[in-house]
């Protein structure tokens, strides 16, 4: 009996040693990771998608880029047939999708956001993008109808590109607000569409930037 109570004292304080202790250092980063994965999901629209984002202009100085609209859905498929199956193989857990205008009101990007299971399935994923500014295979453009995007069709994309950071890829497709054919834009000039790469970096590292919970607010459950 002696024997029995002094066992049940120990397990006794051990459970509410454990109950009553804050969390572990690995704890913590595992939390991190967690919510790192969840944030496609659980951040609002507009936090993911800025209503405006900064990019160096080519002219020099800073411009932003204004926001047209969020696409409600989030299936994996509004990318080109060729990547569709490698998302799906990879993991992918939904696209977010956003359309932005260049300051200057004559360059039309659509952001996309790939969340996968995880990192290694991003890295996959990867691959089946074009990493060479060319927009297929790529995301497709976001059209808003009664906008200045509502010609922003597949056949305008004139550059693409993609980045990945922890479970995210980033893709940008960008064209021309007039809606001309990619075909039909005479001498091409890539720099006016190099600013797509640079705000979809600003999302990818809000995405994917780690944040320590903090016990101390009601943000977090410890």
């Amino acid at each position: 009996t002696l024997v029995c109570a002094v066992a049940a004292g120990v397990a006794g304080s051990a459970a509410g040693t454990e109950l009553t202790r804050g969390p572990s250092t690995a704890e913590l980063h595992a939390a991190a990771k967690r919510e790192i994965a969840e944030r496609w999901r659980t951040w609002p629209a507009g936090r993911i998608f800025p209503a405006t984002l900064p990019y160096s202009a080519e002219q020099g100085g800073r411009e932003r880029a204004s926001r047209i609209g969020i696409s409600p859905h989030t299936a994996c498929d509004p990318v080109d047939a060729k990547a569709v199956e490698a998302l799906h193989s990879a993991g992918c857990r939904g696209v977010l999708r956003a359309t932005y205008i260049d300051a200057l009101r004559g360059v039309l990007v659509t952001i996309g956001v790939v969340a996968l299971a995880d990192e290694l399935g991003a890295v996959r994923a990867k691959s089946a993008f074009a990493e060479t500014g060319k927009p297929e295979p790529g995301l497709r453009p976001l059209a808003f109808s009664g906008t200045v995007a509502d010609r922003f069709t597949p056949g305008v994309r004139q550059a693409g590109s993609v980045r990945q950071a922890g479970p995210y890829l980033v893709l940008t497709t960008a064209g021309q607000v007039d809606g001309r054919p990619a075909n039909a834009a005479g001498e091409q000039r890539p720099s006016i569409y190099a600013f797509a790469a640079e705000i979809s970096e600003h999302v990818l590292s809000d995405l994917s930037t780690p944040r320590m919970p903090d016990c101390t607010t009601g943000e977090w459950q410890c």
